[in-house]
């Protein structure tokens, strides 16, 4: 039997997943739902909420046979409130669990109600009432006590990386961030933003000309301040690939807090969630297709169906990619790599091949991927373990915000920076499937934990309050800077019931 660990984000009616047979009936009543989905309070772009199957008080492991019947209805509690919502099928995670997923594009005061039925008998406790106010992602009404924001989310107590990347700056002396990065990261090939919160407004610069990236930077801070009431800070972000910091702490001077989405082992960047994965939480169901809960549902065929091969594609942006490539020209049977844009390596194009473009979901038809770095940690790597493909990742010193809990052997395999024992690893899963299963099972659910969307909104609240509470002058708004506005949603209405009566209306 295979045991689903509790996620410490879903605290509603959790479940131990027990093997039983593919074949099993679904009993309505006995299924379980749980999420952050059914909870009001828990602001996110796409809400989303889970469903066991149970079949005769047991538990499943696959999915029931056939097309799925479930069916979800979300629409609001009063008649006199109309409200867009968007509810797609409900996502098969292939292990007797359902991903719901809900968008809404307006807020509903009364409330919203929630059925969650199959084959026209209603799940579990369905119908689900969720007491309005309850406010889509658009919403400007910050909850004005963090602590009870982050109770609501569920937020960890610690997060291990966050403790590491603050252990080298116990003080942060703004007066000597301003004098030294604009001279030391502030030139014309620069890519740092300036930013100063006060009173929740955030507040710009940009120094460099390579900082269009801070439309993301931007877009997950006017979220948060949307959401709860951001401590007054002022700081610089890295909106480039490497980390900038490589001061060890014992240098005279010492190294400086600058904010990066990557580091490296040789780096004193302070990390956070990368552009990338925040980009697919603030746009899913709407901007993008690949996104962190998209992901779960589209993993492929089951594992005992899968191509017994490792796989690879993407762009020629390290040279082991290269050897990937060369390797699998000559062990095909092992390996299937291929790049399919060449920028760094044009001239070996004509040599290696270019490989047609794939949807990064068919990805998963094989049953292992190989994760090698592109300019520093390879940003698909997230996608990839929430997969339930076996991941052969290349050792690295360079690491994004989560990969300090993860182990190797336990979630992936590791393999060589040079690859030279790629093939063997490869070899080795093919003789030892069961374990090879098991690790990429273990990997996938401790991903699915890690990268829940309420938790990367924790860990960047996490991070501000960290830096804010090290600040040893008043942040202040400086010369240049310019004011972020909230974007604007004419069509939805949206009333804030913390705001004062001569403000509610947005």
């Amino acid at each position: 039997m295979l045991g689903i660990p509790q996620a410490p984000l879903l605290r509603l009616q959790l479940a131990l997943l027990v093997a039983a047979g593919a074949g099993a009936r679904v009993s309505a009543p006995r299924s379980l739902v749980w999420g952050p989905g059914l909870q009001a309070a828990v602001v996110l772009p796409v809400r989303y909420f889970l469903q066991a199957v149970d079949s005769d008080g047991r538990n499943l492991t696959s999915s029931p046979p056939g097309q799925t019947q479930f069916k979800v209805f979300v629409k609001s509690l009063s008649p006199k409130e109309s409200a867009r919502i968007y509810v797609p099928k409900p996502l098969d995670r292939n292990d007797g669990t359902f991903l719901v997923r809900y968008r809404m594009h307006e807020t509903v005061h009364e409330g919203l109600k929630v059925e969650v039925l199959y084959g026209g008998e209603h799940v579990a406790q369905s119908p689900y009432i969720l007491k309005g106010p309850v406010y889509h992602e658009y919403c400007d009404c910050p909850e004005e006590d963090p602590q009870a924001w982050q109770e609501t989310l569920s937020c960890p107590d610690t997060e291990p990386q966050i403790e590491q990347d603050f252990t080298a700056f116990p003080s942060i002396n703004l007066q000597q961030m301003l004098k030294e990065i604009p001279k030391r990261f502030g030139d014309e090939r620069g890519a740092v933003v300036h930013y100063t919160i006060v009173n929740n407004h955030i507040h710009r610069r940009s120094l460099g000309k390579y900082t269009d990236f801070k439309m993301f930077s931007d877009e997950i801070l006017l979220s948060l301040a949307r959401k709860v009431t951001l401590p007054d800070l002022e700081f610089y972000i890295n909106l480039g690939d490497w980390p900038l910091e490589h001061r060890k702490v014992n240098d005279t001077p010492g190294p400086i807090p600058i904010i990066s989405w990557c580091g490296s082992l040789d780096s004193r960047d302070i990390i956070l969630p990368t552009y990338d994965v925040t980009h697919s939480i603030l746009e899913a169901m709407r901007g993008v297709t690949n996104d962190l809960l998209s992901v779960q549902g589209n993993t492929g065929p089951s594992w005992i169906n899968k191509t017994e091969k490792a796989f690879f594609r993407g762009r020629d942006s390290r040279e082991e990619r290269l050897q990937l490539v060369q390797l699998s020209k000559e062990n095909p049977q092992l390996l299937d790599a291929g790049i399919t844009g060449y920028f760094f390596f044009q001239e070996k194009e004509k040599e290696l091949g270019k490989a047609k473009l794939m949807g990064f979901f068919d990805f998963f038809k094989y049953k292992y991927q190989v994760n090698v770095d592109g300019t520093v940690a390879a940003y698909r790597f997230p996608y990839l373990m929430l997969g339930d493909s076996l991941v052969l990742k290349q050792e690295s010193p360079y690491y994004e915000h989560f990969y300090v809990a993860l182990r190797p052997w336990k979630h992936y395999i590791p393999v060589r920076r040079n690859l030279s024992d790629l093939l063997e690893k490869v070899r080795w899963a093919k003789e030892n499937d069961d374990e090879a299963k098991k690790i990429a099972k273990e990997g996938q659910l401790t991903a699915r934990d890690l990268l829940q969307p309420p938790r990367l909104f924790c860990y960047y609240y996490r991070v501000l309050q960290k830096y804010a509470e090290r600040q040893t002058s008043k942040p202040t708004i400086r010369d240049g800077m310019e004011l972020v506005p909230q974007p604007e949603d004419a069509t939805s209405f949206c009333r804030c019931h913390r705001k004062t009566p001569g403000r509610e209306e947005l």
